[in-house]
Formats: C-alpha cells, sequence, structure tokens
C-alpha cells in the first residue's frame, strides 16, 4: 500500500533535521579540536652554534612536532607535541658544524582519548637548508685581560667556549674556526677620538702607545671566508687607568708624612713631660729644712 505524500512530507522533515544536527556537532567537534595550520615563516637563528628554529602562527587546539636531517642522515623528531613556536636544536646540529641540515614542523591534532595516535595525516613545512659553520653569528667578544706597561698596551681576549663537539669535548670557538677567526682591536687615547686599529688571528694583541697616556679600546670578532654574519657586535668598551699609580703614590707619601709628624708630636710631649719631672724633683732637693 503506498503511503500518502501528506504523510511522507514529516518523515522527509525528520531526515532533514536530522542531517542539519549531525553536520552542526560535527562542526562544533572540529571546531573543539582545532584545524592544524600549516607552519611559515621558518627560521634559524644561531649564535656560537646555540641554533633555535623558530616558526609561526601560534597554535590552537593543535601541535607541533619538528624533525630535523642532515644532507647525509634521516629524520629525527625533536620537540614532540608543542606548542611553543620554536624548538632548541643545538644538541643535533653540534655534533658536526660542518654539515648542512634541514629540518620541517610538523601541524598535528593531539592524540585521541584512546591514544590511538594522531588525528589525520599531519601538514608540514620545511625550513631553509642551514649550515652552522657558515651561517651562525659570533657572538660579543669579551676582553680577558688587558695591561698597559710603559709604552705596551697588551690586550688578551676570551676564547669562548661554544656547544660544537670534537672528539667527545666542547671546542672554543679558535678550535673551530682556527686561523680563519680574527680579531681586530680599536685603541685611542682616553682624551681624544681618533681610532687606531690592530688585526691579530690569534687572541692577544701587544701595540705601542704613549707612555704615562690612558687609553679605551674595545675589539670585534671576525670570518673573513664566509659570505655572510662576518662580524660579531664589537665588545664592551674598556679604559686603562694610569691615574690610579700616580693617586697611590699621593697617598702613601701624605700617609707617609702623617705619620711623621704623629711621631713628632708624640716625641715632643714626652720629652716635655721628662723635662717638667726633672724641674719638679730639683725644686725639692733646693729647698731649706723646716725647723721644729
Amino acid at each position: 500500500m503506498t503511503t500518502p505524500a501528506w504523510l511522507q512530507l514529516p518523515r522527509f522533515q525528520t531526515a532533514v533535521a536530522r542531517t542539519l544536527l549531525l553536520g552542526w556537532v560535527l562542526a562544533r567537534v572540529a571546531r573543539a579540536e582545532g584545524t592544524p595550520v600549516r607552519a611559515y615563516n621558518l627560521t634559524w637563528r644561531s649564535t656560537n652554534f646555540k641554533t633555535i628554529l623558530e616558526w609561526k602562527p601560534k597554535p590552537i587546539n593543535y601541535v607541533y612536532t619538528v624533525q630535523i636531517s642532515s644532507a647525509l642522515g634521516d629524520w629525527k623528531s625533536k620537540c614532540f607535541s608543542i606548542t611553543d613556536t620554536e624548538c632548541d636544536l643545538t644538541d643535533e646540529i653540534t655534533q658536526d658544524v660542518y654539515q648542512t641540515y634541514s629540518a620541517r614542523v610538523l601541524s598535528l591534532l593531539p592524540k585521541n582519548s584512546n591514544n590511538t595516535g594522531f588525528v589525520g595525516d599531519p601538514l608540514y613545512r620545511n625550513s631553509p637548508e642551514f649550515t652552522p659553520y657558515l651561517e651562525t653569528k659570533l657572538g660579543q667578544p669579551k676582553i680577558q685581560s688587558f695591561k698597559q706597561v710603559g709604552t705596551k698596551l697588551n690586550v688578551t681576549v676570551q676564547d669562548t667556549q661554544t656547544l660544537a663537539r670534537g672528539n667527545g669535548t666542547l671546542l672554543r670557538l679558535r678550535d673551530v674556526f682556527g686561523k680563519s677567526l680574527s680579531y681586530t682591536l680599536y685603541y685611542w687615547r682616553a682624551s681624544t677620538t681618533g681610532k687606531k686599529t690592530a688585526t691579530t688571528n690569534t687572541n692577544e694583541f701587544l701595540v705601542d702607545v704613549d707612555k704615562g697616556q690612558d687609553y679605551c679600546f674595545l675589539v670585534q670578532a671576525e670570518t673573513p671566508s664566509r659570505k655572510a654574519n662576518k662580524k660579531s657586535p664589537e665588545s664592551t668598551i674598556q679604559c686603562t687607568r694610569q691615574e690610579k699609580g700616580v693617586f697611590r703614590q699621593m697617598f702613601l707619601i701624605v700617609v707617609a708624612v702623617i705619620l711623621i709628624i704623629i711621631i713628632a708630636l708624640i716625641l715632643s710631649l714626652s720629652l716635655h713631660k721628662c723635662r717638667k719631672a726633672k724641674a719638679g724633683q730639683s725644686g725639692k732637693e733646693g729647698s731649706p729644712l723646716s725647723i721644729a
């Protein structure tokens, strides 16, 4: 028996309503879980081989996992399921700072309640290639020691410890770059602004200066053989202080003079007391005896 059309209409409306309701529920679930967005603006930030990969955007209800690979290696996962937008990859790139590395950032929905893995296929973005030896920035150098003696100024630059490794040990900046790393010394008399320069591919300077004059100086590291990031920031300015020696000598002279004056006063008072005591005794001996 055929159902009349006027009875079929409510069933059709019910089916449509159910479909719309199911779509609304699915949309709410998808919004709650979040929709992964492909990472962008992948950038390497590296100084003295301390290396961090950065990217955008900040995730909303999804997570990132980072993978890195050398030119000859397989992908290794780092920074699992993070909501940050950076990942420290120093441990990987410092094993061999001469290699070229690639990284990629995977955008993933978090694991579901049944813990059966990540929902959906991950979106990912590849980073530019990165060669630490050629691209890491040089950090600000530090003065280890300085001394001015007569007409010579000796300046020693600290050999910075890095996180790069060789034969199982941490390497210093000089160990990595060797003679390719040079330092430039800028120095000038404290009373003037005209600068002189000196360059060395070691960590020490010995330059001629005017005797008795104070000098200020700073140093800057450089790797001339590299195409980019050749120069470091300049070190802080430091100055010699010749006047400290003069003030010290003057201070010692003043102290000696004061001590001499104090000693002279003490001796003078002692002599005065002795004379007074002797005069008193002489007076008693010269007086006539009284007659009872």
